[in-house]
């Protein structure tokens, strides 16, 4: 019921629709523009970088008269490609132990480099030294769980020391929102619990702090089932 005090609901004015519509649509378009023109740049700084160092006879634009952005960043992934490709072999890593070398023994190239290629190491890490699998522990007492990542068996002396029956692995447990930073932990592979989640799934799961669950679908329905069960 209502009564000649009670405060009337005024609609949005004009300028309040066309202003909240505005800002909804940067929030759209910002992000996407962004990316484009983040990419757009880079190609543009790749193109000016490596372009003049391709001869003119391989350069599609000679032939079609048209500045074809990205052309260099081509003439950049077939070059990386082959490098690699090389570097792999024999020959190719005898190479690179003599030019490191060299480097080694350079007061101040050698601080650069090593610092360089420490980076390039990490950042650029192959799968095989990712994370295996995420899993569920009890940390930091028993009947507390947390999701941790499971690195590798524990080898060395830690193994030798800390010997039990069934072998040992070694997870890292990440802190929230902030992944990177966290916990080295050797637990007992009976005390693991592997998780079906993807390793991806699992750290969207710790930096929303709880917020975005994989498959929530499923987990909701879940719990829907434990409570009418209950």
């Amino acid at each position: 019921m209502t009564t000649p005090f009670d405060p009337e609901t005024r609609k949005p004015g004009l300028f309040a629709s066309l202003r909240s519509s505005f800002l909804t649509g940067i929030v759209v378009i910002a992000p996407v523009g962004l990316t484009i023109w983040l990419i757009w740049t880079l190609f543009g700084w790749v193109d000016g970088f490596v372009l003049p160092l391709v001869p003119d006879r391989f350069n599609p634009e000679q032939y079609i008269g048209i500045n074809l952005r990205g052309v260099g960043v081509i003439f950049f992934l077939v070059f990386t490609i082959l490098v690699g490709w090389v570097a792999k072999g024999l020959i190719g890593r005898s190479l690179i132990r003599f030019a490191e070398s060299l480097v080694e023994r350079t007061p101040v190239v050698r601080s650069i480099y090593s610092g360089i290629k420490q980076i390039a190491e990490t950042v650029f890490a192959q799968s095989e030294r990712s994370f295996e699998k995420a899993c569920l522990i009890e940390y930091p007492r028993k009947g507390i769980w947390a999701i941790a990542f499971i690195s590798t068996d524990t080898r060395g002396e830690v193994a030798d020391k800390a010997a039990v029956m069934g072998g040992m692995v070694s997870v890292f447990v990440p802190t929230t929102p902030n992944p990177t930073s966290g916990f080295l932990l050797f637990f007992p592979k009976e005390d693991v619990i592997e998780l079906d989640m993807t390793i991806e799934d699992a750290a969207k799961l710790v930096i929303s702090a709880g917020l975005v669950y994989p498959n929530g679908k499923d987990a909701k329905a879940a719990v829907e089932d434990l409570r009418k069960a209950s």
